[in-house]
């Protein structure tokens, strides 16, 4: 059996907004946070890169107009 791909787009709909707000209206912050990460992968610590978190992750929070 082939898993349905039809989609409700009232489903869909989140999924695209979060989407685009990870990819385009918080691009600066993605990039920030991934360079971040890429610079200090091989020596990890705890909140290395909390403050870049922080900032995507109210980004996304006031992109998706959510409060989590």
């Amino acid at each position: 059996m082939s898993p349905s791909t039809s989609v409700a787009p009232a489903t869909l709909t989140p999924l695209k907004r979060f989407a685009k707000a990870s990819t385009t209206t918080c691009a600066a912050q993605a990039t920030a946070y991934g360079k971040c990460i890429l610079a200090t992968y091989t020596d990890v610590q705890k909140d290395i890169c909390k403050a870049e978190f922080e900032q995507f992750g109210r980004c996304m929070r006031d992109a998706m107009k959510r409060n989590w």
